[in-house]
């Protein structure tokens, strides 16, 4: 990990005392820091770090401002990562929440390297009492996986990359990977995974990961892998695609929580489904007006070729449903109207699990982790009706997008004991303490939280 936890203090360790604003006479800071610190004009201002000089002039201790009580997270901690300088750190007391505190510093010291970025500073930093270092680690492990696939673009990262992702993942846990690639497909009964994948010449496919104890509670989790949105024939303006590698956050999320899950060693049976496609543009692109039957056996027509996430989620959840899970899991990049009605950092989710829900918002509040729960508005399923077929795979009033989204879902699952669907963005716009600008993981800590509770 680009910044180090370690369980023992080195000698040579310096201290970084965390400060709420207006908080400098309640820190254990010596007269002479609290001096400099009056003099530099810092009284805890979130964010704002003071480096502190010893009596040989050389940096002795660090200061980082937390902002005021109400607005305080632990999380905010990870500006450390960045400011300080290299070498040996610690916490000069134990935070208020040790673990995340610690988590934030690990967080933060994320790079993306794979394309010649460097490295962050060397920064090792003292696991402090009360923190759990292997949470953090394998939370941290989660989350950098999840934001090195967001990041990478497509041309490394297209449907054939993503399947040795999941391999790769799986060789470390020993879990079992099968594919459904191709043609397959509509042997197997995915056509519309195929109908929307079909146009690249990256063949699609279905990524089914399985590992743990046969007999265990299912829990299932599936995650939108589309590798590039073009938008197919309904094609997005060119600022539209900028962002279109992220597109398969929602597999790369949870990946990030199969991670955490399996180093976990939580007592589940846990399967993870990513419909792997590209939504490209060829003479074999599936057409607005297109009727698709779907694995479930519904018919789908085709107002927009760019709401395809709903439909290769549609056939997978449809897999995921028939061994009828204790909790099936999906998280998707899938409508605008999520970032609109929500913003870029805080998901909804929705489900009709009322337990689930409350599990899951306290959960994100403890955790840190935002998230916000949305509601499968029934009076609203009526607006994907169709003329000739079963439903249709978009409204024609562009109202309530991500609800409507949330409600063709649900239509292709009804034998999980608990389901819930997550509309993430899974990117920062702009650099934050715990995580710069680019892929993000969101909601999977809040998710793992849940499930260590009910399953641990």
């Amino acid at each position: 990990m680009p910044v180090e936890l370690i369980e023992r203090k080195p000698k040579a360790s310096r201290p970084a005392h965390l400060v709420a604003k207006d908080g400098l006479s309640d820190s254990n800071l010596d007269a002479a820091a609290r001096k400099w610190a009056k003099a530099a004009g810092f009284n805890g201002e979130a964010g704002r770090l003071l480096l502190v000089p010893g009596a040989d002039g050389a940096v002795a201790s660090a200061m980082l401002g937390m902002g005021k009580a109400e607005e305080h997270a632990a999380l905010c901690a990870g500006a450390l990562a960045k400011a300080l300088p290299e070498g040996d750190w610690h916490f000069a007391s134990t935070p208020g929440n040790p673990t995340l505190s610690t988590l934030g510093v690990v967080l933060g010291g994320y790079v993306f390297t794979r394309y010649g970025k460097k490295p962050g500073k060397a920064i090792r930093l003292t696991c402090p009492a009360g923190a759990d270092a292997a949470y953090v680690r394998r939370a941290a492990e989660g989350v950098f996986l999840a934001r090195d696939l967001v990041n990478t673009p497509t041309n490394d990262m297209g449907p054939d990359d993503l399947e040795r992702a999941v391999r790769a993942l799986a060789g470390k846990h020993k879990a079992k990977v099968s594919v459904i690639a191709g043609d397959a497909l509509l042997a197997k009964n995915f056509p519309m995974i195929h109908a929307v994948g079909r146009a690249s010449d990256k063949a699609p496919r279905l990524i089914d990961m399985v590992w743990g104890v046969r007999g265990a509670p299912k829990v299932t989790l599936v995650g939108k892998g589309v590798c590039f949105d073009t938008g197919g024939l309904d094609i997005k303006p060119s600022s539209g695609m900028l962002l279109m590698k992220k597109d398969m956050g929602g597999a790369a999320n949870v990946l990030g929580l199969a991670s955490m899950i399996m180093a976990s060693g939580l007592k589940v049976r846990l399967r993870v489904l990513i419909p792997a496609v590209e939504n490209a543009i060829s003479g074999s692109a599936f057409r607005p007006g297109d009727v698709l039957k779907s694995r479930k056996g519904l018919t789908v027509e085709i107002g927009n070729t760019d709401a395809e996430g709903r439909l290769v989620l549609a056939d997978a959840l449809a897999l995921a449903d028939e061994e009828e899970p204790e909790m099936l899991i999906d998280m998707a990049t899938l409508t605008g109207a999520a970032r609109v009605a929500l913003g870029p950092d805080l998901p909804p989710f929705y489900t009709d699990d009322d337990g689930l829900a409350s599990d899951l918002a306290a959960a994100a509040m403890e955790q840190e982790d935002p998230l916000w729960r949305m509601p499968l508005w029934r009076p609203y399923d009526a607006k994907l009706s169709s003329r000739i077929a079963d439903m249709n795979n978009v409204t024609t009033d562009g109202f309530a997008g991500s609800v409507t989204a949330a409600l063709f879902l649900k239509r292709f699952v009804e034998k999980a004991k608990s389901w819930a669907h997550f509309d993430i963005f899974a990117w920062n716009p702009a650099d934050r303490p715990h995580g710069p600008a680019g892929g993000e993981a969101q909601g999977i800590r809040a998710l793992e939280s849940v499930m260590a509770r009910r399953f641990g």
